[in-house]
């Protein structure tokens, strides 16, 4: 969202830009994956707000579009099978999935997926980018590293004042579990802050405007269980944090598929004092919700905060 962002300004405001991506496609997390069943799974951000006028400028027109809208699900609290309320701010979910609104930020752009930057070393007055293959990237005056805080350090090392701003952003992590029901979780709730539990967040993922029919859940392992085992396998933490739903429910669940993953640095915890990180003399920067904010609106308005800086006069 950070990357696509920026590079979505700096392109309307007349700059050449490439985006680079290690990913299969574009979006980070905000990312969506296929059920056996044929339906799909926001397996990484669930849902995103929007308070600031021009994120929700463009909320509002990704509604009129059909790529977003809003998600009407009963939200609340869940512990031990008791269900209470939660805060209701209106809530937004990208249609069919979380990662249309990332694939209408990057339709146009000059995006290569599927490439990973290993490093990047000043030649002249330029940067010159080599992939963990050894491709040569080529050369750009600018760099942004809109990746995960500890994946920017490295590619922040001409800047060592950045990298370690970088540096000391924290990062937790989330085990994912995707898990599929043969017939309707019997809960009061679509989605649910989940206490006193290895889980942090549940949600019925086909509540969602614009999913298939079904009943799947998207289960998110909280910060401290998942730092706990988080080298651990995706298909030992599966049933793991399916066992941790049916506690969170006070009855027993059985799942027909769960697959899970690892989002190795998902929420920073917290986000740095910056809005993103810029050294205009060297053309070299950061943007990402670890400077912004924990959301995908902080993504985007630190996108938009560094394209500003870059584009300035």
């Amino acid at each position: 969202m950070s990357g696509l962002a920026l590079a979505r300004v700096l392109t309307g405001a007349g700059f050449g830009v490439r985006v680079l991506d290690k990913g299969r496609g574009s979006g980070g997390r905000l990312s969506t994956r296929k059920s056996a069943d044929g339906g799909t799974f926001d397996h990484g951000a669930q849902y995103f707000t929007a308070r600031d006028p021009l994120f929700r400028a463009l909320v509002e027109a990704w509604m009129a579009e059909g790529i977003a809208a809003e998600w009407h699900g009963r939200i609340g609290t869940l512990t031990r099978g008791v269900v209470g309320p939660a805060k209701a701010p209106v809530r937004y979910v990208g249609v069919p999935g979380m990662n249309a609104v990332a694939k209408a930020l990057a339709d146009g752009l000059d995006v290569r997926t599927g490439v990973r930057v290993e490093r990047v070393e000043r030649e002249g007055r330029a940067w010159r980018l080599t992939s963990e293959t050894g491709e040569d990237l080529g050369l750009a005056e600018v760099v942004v590293a809109a990746v995960p805080a500890p994946q920017a350090v490295p590619l922040l090392a001409g800047a060592p004042e950045l990298a370690a701003q970088a540096g000391s952003a924290r990062l937790s992590p989330c085990w994912a579990v995707m898990a599929r029901f043969d017939a309707p979780v019997a809960v009061a709730l679509d989605g649910a802050f989940v206490e006193d539990s290895p889980l942090s967040w549940v949600a019925r993922d086909t509540s969602k405007p614009g999913r298939a029919p079904g009943e799947r859940w998207v289960l998110h392992g909280s910060p401290e269980y998942s730092a706990a085992h988080l080298e651990e396998t995706a298909e030992a933490m599966a049933p793991k944090l399916v066992a941790a739903f049916s506690q969170a429910l006070g009855r027993d669940v059985h799942a027909v598929e769960a697959v899970a993953h690892r989002w190795r640095f998902a929420m920073p915890s917290p986000p740095i004092e910056a809005s993103s990180l810029y050294d205009a003399a060297l053309g070299l920067g950061a943007c990402g919700d670890w400077c912004a904010g924990p959301r995908v609106e902080g993504a985007f308005l630190s996108g938009v905060a560094l394209a500003r800086r870059i584009a300035a006069p």
